[in-house]
């Protein structure tokens, strides 16, 4: 049992970005950075580097140990949010709507949203999907539910895909992906994801909509990219896509310190006298 505390959250001597900040990012010269976090840790370093942070459902492969993200649950997002949320000082948060949570109806999806974002402080919601849509995303922000949106390789879409495939390869995938992206910001996205598509399609819709576009595994036109944490970090083993650049072998390093915990205990070298709780002091006598 450890008995580690987090540290207590601090505010910082700057605002907290809001969807208005990031929607104004069009206008930017520079890209920003958007980071995943389904943990304080992760939450804390992410909120110093990235504008936005999302707690993925990519949290149910990531932590879980799932083979896709179908199986995530509004609950685990719920939990994770709302660890994510209360570490996110300067980012604007945002949670991923789990896989049947929001397609069967407009009250279904605002319900669950309204609950979402109530439990976990978070700043808005992420929902897959392009033109079909549309219409629940116009639901959703008129009542006050800030939305991001996300087009392209969609996850939560897997089976009906036919697998993790990359996207706009033909004429009728690019004028459904330019379709989509349309539809999905006159319903009121403040930004949208794309994800795994063709560089120049990526490209072409960046530059024909006015909100950002948050690119993984699509261009570097995009107005910002975002990545899986534990992919840039290199904390999760196998194999990885053609778009994850890890910046570290953590996992590595985490094997190699664990591998020396058991040779230490093994020789009875730890815990030594420094890890310890000695009493010093000579007991009392009668």
């Amino acid at each position: 049992m450890s008995i580690h505390t987090p540290p207590p959250v601090k505010k910082l001597p700057f605002l907290k970005l809001t969807v208005q900040d990031i929607r104004a990012a069009k206008n930017r010269t520079e890209p920003f950075l958007a980071l995943t976090a389904y943990t304080a840790p992760i939450a804390q370093l992410a909120d110093k580097h990235a504008d936005v942070v999302l707690v993925g459902d990519s949290l149910g492969m990531v932590l879980y140990g799932m083979t896709d993200t179908l199986g995530v649950t509004l609950e685990m997002m719920m939990t994770h949010g709302r660890c994510v949320a209360q570490f996110c000082q300067r980012a604007l948060c945002v949670v991923d709507m789990p896989f049947g949570t929001y397609q069967a109806s407009h009250a279904q999806a605002f319900e669950n949203c309204a609950r979402l974002m109530k439990k976990t402080g978070a700043g808005a919601v992420k929902l897959e999907g392009g033109a079909e849509m549309a219409s629940t995303i116009r639901f959703l922000v008129e009542r006050g539910i800030p939305v991001m949106g996300h087009i392209g390789l969609r996850p939560q879409q897997v089976h009906v895909m036919g697998g993790y495939k990359v996207q706009g390869k033909t004429d009728d995938q690019i004028a459904l992906l330019k379709k989509d992206a349309q539809a999905i910001e006159e319903a009121g996205a403040f930004a949208v994801v794309i994800e795994g598509t063709l560089e120049h399609v990526s490209r072409e819709i960046t530059q024909s909509i006015t909100i950002p576009t948050i690119g993984i595994g699509a261009s570097p036109a995009c107005d910002a990219q975002i990545l899986v944490t534990e992919d840039v970090l290199g904390l999760v083993p196998g194999a990885k896509a053609k778009f994850v650049k890890p910046y570290a072998n953590l996992y590595q390093t985490a094997d190699d310190a664990i591998q020396q915990l058991s040779a230490d205990v093994k020789a009875r070298r730890f815990p030594g006298p420094e890890n310890l709780y000695i009493k010093t002091t000579p007991l009392k006598t009668k």
